[in-house]
């Protein structure tokens, strides 16, 4: 059976074409992750970001049952104003597409579709990990055993520490996933730049990433790799504060019966609420700053790849 190919804009199209650096980009920031019109403006700045720093932008989503890397404008707006599109986790692609569903994409989902498009480098704010509890809830985010069967690259901010980040770095391990701190030995925590837990390992250019990247894929390893990048110094929350907020949150949610996939959402929002929307800017400062260095590492991919097939 042929793999779907996702719908291409031209622009993606085109730097695939000519081995161009293309970095992925989800789309549950827009659909969930942020109200309107901070939602649409930081998707626009994010895109941009990826331009300035040399490679192409591919927004991803499910639109009208088609899987879509590269949203143009209308695009992009559409989609940040609509109130009907669900939240795709890799799983729920099959079924949204046969009923002919528009969806954000998570993690889970993006990696699948930009896998399946040829882009091997994926920028977002941070991934799912093992929640709190999860030895009675079972809890564990699909993103953590998608980076264990997809080839991609995810640049992020670590995990939210509204999850067990131990558990989830242990069960990065048994799906194989390398975990790489940029610049840095600690494992950051989203909003802020540590978790009181190490990375497997740290490097500190964009050059010896993608020569990780690199060489993962050549070992024929199958799974992704997670770049670990910090929140720029002067966005990062005092860790008291943060971690006081997200346990009121967390209380909250427990305490109103917000189960599943509502739990994040419903986090997020309550979190910027009682943050005095400090958690927003911050949200958005650290989104950005991983776009740069996706970015970064997708040029010096492409390099690395254009060297190695001019020596054949």
């Amino acid at each position: 059976m042929t793999l779907l190919k996702p719908d291409l804009s031209p622009e993606v199209a085109d730097a695939l074409r000519h081995g161009q650096p293309v970095v992925a980009l989800e789309s549950t920031i827009i659909t969930h992750g942020m109200p309107y019109p901070a939602n649409l403006e930081t998707a626009l700045a994010v895109e941009e970001t990826v331009r300035a720093n040399g490679a192409v932008p591919a927004t991803i989503a499910l639109i009208d049952g088609r899987l879509c890397a590269g949203l143009q404008a209308d695009r992009l707006g559409a989609l940040a104003k609509a109130d009907t599109v669900v939240k795709a986790s890799g799983r729920d692609l099959a079924a949204v597409m046969a009923r002919g569903g528009s969806a954000g994409t998570t993690v889970s989902a993006t990696m699948r579709i930009a896998e399946l498009a040829g882009i091997d480098i994926f920028a977002t704010g941070g991934i799912g990990g093992v929640h709190r509890g999860a030895e009675q809830s079972f809890d564990i985010s699909a993103d953590l055993t998608e980076l264990g069967q997809t080839g991609t690259a995810v640049i992020c901010a670590g995990v939210k520490s509204i999850l067990d980040i131990a558990k989830t770095l242990e069960f990065l391990e048994t799906q194989r996933v390398p975990v790489i701190a940029y610049g840095t030995d600690d494992f950051p925590a989203f909003f802020t730049r540590k978790s009181g837990s190490k990375a497997d390992h740290r490097l500190d250019t964009a050059a010896d990433i993608a020569k990780a990247i690199d060489l993962h894929g050549q070992l024929g390893s199958g799974s992704g790799v997670l770049i670990a990048n910090p929140i720029p110094e002067e966005h990062a929350l005092a860790p008291d504060f943060i971690d006081a907020t997200i346990a009121d949150a967390i209380a909250e949610a427990a305490s109103r019966g917000i189960q599943g996939k509502a739990v994040t959402p419903f986090l997020l929002a309550r979190i910027n609420e009682l943050s005095g929307g400090k958690s927003l800017i911050a949200n958005i400062a650290l989104v950005k700053n991983n776009a740069a260095l996706a970015a970064r590492i997708a040029v010096e991919l492409a390099a690395l790849k254009a060297q190695g097939a001019a020596q054949k």
